[in-house]
């Protein structure tokens, strides 16, 4: 266990009032699960949930008080202690992303649990970027010996579970999270059986969020098409609406099914399952309820004629209007061809393919999502047209450093990204080589990117970026 923790967390944490901690004694301690709260001092709902996971922290640890430092470090004699019961096997790290010690040190001090040392930046930022964090607080749980996640949500378990009943709050089948009625908008009542056999999309969206309404509508479009091709294809609806009337308004529109809006339990279990951060979200599942891609909004709006139904992902994608929102959420790589051949775009996707084949297949067979995102980007692609109509341009010189003007409307921050250096006639094995510094470069607020500029699939000039 301690090498994991080790490799992720370094050798050293800091409680509260700022003593050190071995992180190889949370293993000797029988810590079985592992909270990483990413949260800033500046930032409001961080402080509000401080103190609500402070209470919650104590009574699922069985402190006394969860006053400063209670239960943070190993305490004298604590390697000769009683096994720990199994609630007790609890540890939690703040994973910071303050800019001013002083304000990182007020803000820890009052936390029963441990956190980073603020000087471990690089560390921060690669857990930032390991667990795709995009907004705070977050609240996430690993399983402390293996490392895998077992909620993303955290901030539902000590809202929902606030007394740890069942702690460890591991994922369970969907079959299982979804079983009970389900509703269709004529008040019709179905058993969640009558989805055995269909591929299903779990729907996360509400009427008051516009992104939503825009993709319910396609959506509806996609669903009679599916349908229509004979296809055994369900979607659910999983309000995040603020009144029934509300849910009942929108759901109106939607000619498939959805979760009552009373049942506000199942529905938080569905929000935990699939660790949904923000909305509309759309998750297809295989008829054994398996995960086919979390990227079901991306998917409708790339494929309106449904040709590619159930959406399993490809390894590189062509960047598009659509698509770009993918940049927000981890490190991508970005091949930009300069030529508006569309033979060119397809053989350097044919370039990169391997290497993101290569990478995914390893993360899955560890059930991890890979770290990288791939992309072909070329003159002839839709958002370059909407660059160009904007004024907006991305100037390529091959061999010499390229320069980024203006804003991309459909990825504001790139005009951000500064170029760090560029590497001449790159060669296809180097790529895979590019992926490993990509995951540690540092960052702060968005992903760092790796950004590919190619005149040619056969010489490429590599410019490797990230945000300062």
């Amino acid at each position: 266990m301690s090498g994991f923790l080790e490799e992720l967390l370094g050798e050293k944490l800091v409680t509260g009032g700022g003593e050190e901690v071995d992180v190889h004694s949370l293993g000797a301690r029988g810590i079985s699960l592992l909270g990483l709260y990413f949260g800033c001092s500046l930032s409001a709902p961080c402080a509000q949930l401080s103190g609500s996971l402070a209470a919650f922290y104590g009574r699922l640890r069985g402190d006394a008080a969860a006053g400063p430092g209670a239960g943070a470090g190993p305490g004298p004699g604590a390697g000769a202690a009683a096994e720990p019961e199994p609630r007790r096997r609890l540890e939690i790290v703040f994973v910071s992303s303050d800019q001013d010690q002083r304000q990182w040190q007020d803000f820890v001090r009052d936390m029963p649990w441990l956190a980073l040392p603020y000087k471990e930046k690089h560390r921060k930022l690669k857990l930032w970027n390991k667990y795709r964090i995009s907004n705070i607080p977050s609240l996430i749980f690993l399983d402390a010996t293996t490392g895998k996640v077992v909620c993303r949500n955290g901030l539902l378990v000590i809202r929902d579970d606030p007394e740890g009943l069942e702690f460890p709050w591991g994922p369970k089948p969907f079959r299982e999270v979804i079983a009970g009625p389900l509703l269709r908008n004529n008040g019709q009542s179905l058993e969640s059986s009558s989805l055995e056999g269909s591929h299903v999309g779990v729907y996360f969206s509400a009427h008051w969020c516009p992104p939503c309404r825009s993709l319910t509508r396609v959506l509806v479009e996609s669903y009679r098409k599916i349908k229509e091709a004979g296809q055994k294809f369900e979607i659910i609806f999983v309000s995040a609406d603020r009144s029934e009337d509300s849910f009942k308004q929108y759901f109106s529109e939607m000619p498939w099914l959805a979760v009552p809006y009373t049942d506000e339990a199942r529905r938080s279990r569905l929000n935990r399952l699939y660790g949904i951060q923000g909305i509309p979200t759309l998750i297809v599942l295989d008829p054994q309820g398996e995960v086919i891609t979390r990227q079901g909004r991306v998917e409708v709006l790339n494929d309106e004629d449904c040709r590619e139904f159930p959406w399993h992902p490809k390894p590189v994608l062509e960047l598009s209007d659509s698509n770009a929102v993918q940049l927000n959420e981890g490190p991508c790589l970005v091949l930009f061809v300069d030529s508006e051949d569309d033979g060119e775009s397809e053989a350097a996707k044919q370039l990169i393919q391997p290497i993101a084949e290569k990478i995914i297949a390893k993360y899955k067979a560890k059930e991890e999502e890979a770290p990288l995102l791939f992309f072909v980007a070329g003159e002839a692609s839709s958002w370059d047209g909407h660059a160009q109509r904007n004024s907006h341009r991305v100037f390529y010189a091959p061999g010499s450093k390229p320069s980024i003007t203006g804003t991309l409307p459909f990825a504001p921050h790139l005009s951000d990204w500064e170029w760090r250096h560029s590497v001449s006639q790159m060669r296809k094995e180097r790529l895979g080589e590019s992926q490993t510094a990509l995951r540690s470069a540092p960052r702060s607020g968005r992903p760092a990117g790796l950004c590919i500029l190619a005149d040619s699939p056969a010489g490429l000039h590599l410019p490797h970026v990230s945000r300062s």
